[in-house]
């Protein structure tokens, strides 16, 4: 099943490593279909800290979405990644946007990420891949949230993925 979007960001360490190393543990259950190009970015929410690399990935798999989140967690985990405060600095963090048009809450797990229509950096790399996507809950495709988006923070278009 396609059409499942992630967004990868890191913002301590050798950052473009950080990520390779994400996709490749993400390859181990599914198949990456597409990624964007590489963002550099400010810090969202809490902006005293460094400014992140953040690509956006639409991947294939048979996981269910509770079971994909668990595997990214995971993949976080064993790259280092330690939780110590709400959008502070991290290694590697992996966010699932949409899974499909499945709309999904629970305490654990938000789908489409509540996220999505307020960050630019989640955006712009989105509409790269997928502009007319719709939101489920929004009904506005990508394009439509990122034109209306009031978030000024820089997002710079840096390359491809080396």
């Amino acid at each position: 099943m396609c059409g499942i979007y992630l967004l990868l960001g890191s913002n301590l360490g050798d950052k473009q490593t950080n990520i390779k190393k994400a996709l490749r543990a993400i390859e181990i259950s599914s198949k990456v279909k597409k990624i964007s190009n590489l963002y550099e970015t400010e810090p969202w929410g809490k902006t005293d800290q460094p400014p992140f690399l953040n690509l956006v990935i639409e991947i294939c798999t048979s996981l269910q979405p509770t079971d994909l989140l668990r595997e990214l967690l995971q993949i976080e985990k064993s790259l280092g990644r330690v939780r110590k405060e709400k959008w502070g600095e991290r290694v590697i963090d992996i966010d699932i946007l949409y899974y499909r048009q499945l709309r999904l809450a629970t305490s654990q797990l938000v789908i489409p990420h509540p996220g999505i229509e307020h960050r630019k950096f989640t955006l712009i790399p989105l509409v790269e891949l997928d502009p007319d996507l719709m939101n489920p809950i929004t009904k506005k495709t990508n394009l439509e949230m990122l034109n209306n988006l009031e978030d000024e923070s820089s997002v710079i278009k840096l390359s491809k993925l080396a």
